[in-house]
């Protein structure tokens, strides 16, 4: 009996104490395989558990920036002489209301940076999760079938491979499997003609605003309601003058691929109400198209978004609509649009003017409490070193920007510009935008380069004050 007794209180004394572990080493936890698992050592007393505070949310108010820290941060490179005679900066915390760095006059030339405003005003009235309708509907004669645009910013004419779509984002829809699915609503088999309608858009396919070569020198397509690869033709360089054309052509060719006998060339048409449906493909929700769009800076996918803007706005899908609902929408925000001139959806015009504090504002709503419809904004654009339009930049300039800077690039001949967010050392974001509109044309890539070094400049600084206490 006193055997036993003291084997059991051997063992619980082994188990409560680990005697095996401590005094055996073979028997204790590897450090490299089970860390987790390593005793401490003898006589060390830790505290007791507690709940730890909690981290700081989105909705938490970021430090003020101290003014005189990002001046002497970014003065420099924005002193550039390549950067031309009108140079802008603006930074300010991610708190509306929070005291504003600001160089120059403000009003700038926007360039691409406007697909911010854009996206914004598209995020904020329809909602990231709106997807869009391409459809196929009975035509007014016995095996007429059309094609009904819906404005996808994203249409594309056939399915992704498997190994394109591990590497696309967001996913597509597009009309070849569309057809596949109107085929066998047409019972597989017989003669159809091809009509398509465009009419969801309407006004000019190539905006007044715009240079008059844009078109004509395939730097964008006409804008559509109904385009397949943002117009560009198969042969992945010309753009196509009639895109709701090339489209519902890719459509007719995939009929014919099903077996069905396509007769003539598709015609242009518009659908009654109330048209029999066949077949849809919705497109990917809106918040990742505006991600899609922001990552790689796509001006016919920014149109097509600016259009649906004026479609929800006031019920007309053109480039004036579009830029009117915008402007609207923003101001429906609470942010300032005062004296701010917008003409497209992309940047491509050069008549737009916009201020710097309409996009800190922008940028602000979007981090803040009230920002999650607009959140695409921040998580679509590039980041420094690593994605989009980004990738191959900031290779001058503070290493630690890379990653550390996300923002829109702003690109037209004699401008270069940036927006976007910048995380300092003290682990603060920061809005800001940087930009020029006088470069000349031999200091290109000296003014870009300038203007990733602010930024960069931003990201290496400790710029934000102290919390108080």
């Amino acid at each position: 009996m006193v055997l036993v007794l003291a084997l059991l209180a051997a063992g619980v004394g082994a188990y409560r104490f680990e005697w095996g572990p401590r005094y055996l080493p073979g028997l204790a936890a590897d450090p490299v395989t089970e860390p987790e698992a390593v005793l401490p050592p003898a006589g060390l007393d830790l505290p007791a558990w507690a709940t730890p505070a909690p981290v700081a949310g989105a909705d938490d108010a970021s430090a003020p920036i101290v003014a005189d820290k990002v001046s002497a941060a970014v003065t420099p490179d924005l002193a550039d002489p390549d950067l031309g005679t009108h140079v802008v900066g603006a930074v300010t915390s991610l708190t509306p209301g929070s005291e504003t760095w600001t160089s120059g006059d403000g009003r700038y030339l926007p360039a691409s940076t406007t697909k911010l405003l854009t996206l914004g005003a598209a995020l904020a009235t329809l909602g990231p999760d709106q997807t869009f309708t391409t459809r196929a509907v009975r035509g007014e004669r016995p095996r007429e079938v059309v094609l009904v645009g819906g404005g996808d910013p994203l249409l594309a004419s056939k399915p992704l491979t498997v190994a394109e779509a591990d590497s696309t984002y967001p996913a597509r829809a597009d009309v070849t499997s569309l057809a596949l699915e109107a085929a066998a609503a047409l019972g597989g088999t017989g003669r159809v003609k091809v009509r398509f309608d465009d009419s969801l858009f309407t006004g000019p396919t190539d905006n007044p605003a715009w240079r008059r070569d844009y078109v004509p020198d395939d730097i964008v397509s006409p804008i559509t309601a109904l385009m397949v690869d943002s117009g560009i033709e198969p042969d992945g360089e010309a753009r196509s003058d009639d895109p709701s054309l090339a489209a519902a052509r890719a459509f007719a060719e995939a009929l014919r691929a099903t077996g069905l006998t396509v007769v003539g060339d598709p015609e242009r048409v518009v659908v009654p109400p109330g048209a029999e449906e066949l077949a849809a493909v919705e497109s990917a929700p809106l918040g990742e198209i505006a991600e899609r769009i922001l990552d790689v800076s796509d001006n016919e996918g920014a149109e097509v978004v600016g259009h649906q803007v004026g479609l929800a706005t006031s019920g007309t899908g053109s480039f004036e609509a579009g830029a009117a609902g915008v402007l609207g929408t923003l101001r429906g925000l609470g942010i300032d649009v005062t004296g701010d001139e917008v003409y497209d959806g992309s940047g491509l015009s050069r008549r737009n003017r916009v201020s710097t504090t309409t996009l800190l504002a922008l940028l602000q709503h979007a981090a803040g409490p009230d920002g999650d419809p607009v959140r695409s904004l921040l998580t679509g654009m590039p980041v420094a070193g690593f994605t989009g339009s980004l990738t191959y930049r900031f290779a001058e300039g503070p290493a630690v920007a890379r990653g550390l800077v996300r923002a829109k690039t702003g690109t037209l001949t004699g401008v270069h510009a940036l927006a976007g967010i910048a995380v300092g050392r003290d682990g603060e974001p920061m809005a800001f935008v940087f930009a020029a509109d006088r470069v000349q044309a031999e200091d290109k890539l000296d003014a870009q380069e300038a203007i990733d070094r602010a930024a960069a400049a931003l990201a290496a600084c400790r710029c934000s004050a102290p919390a108080a206490g």
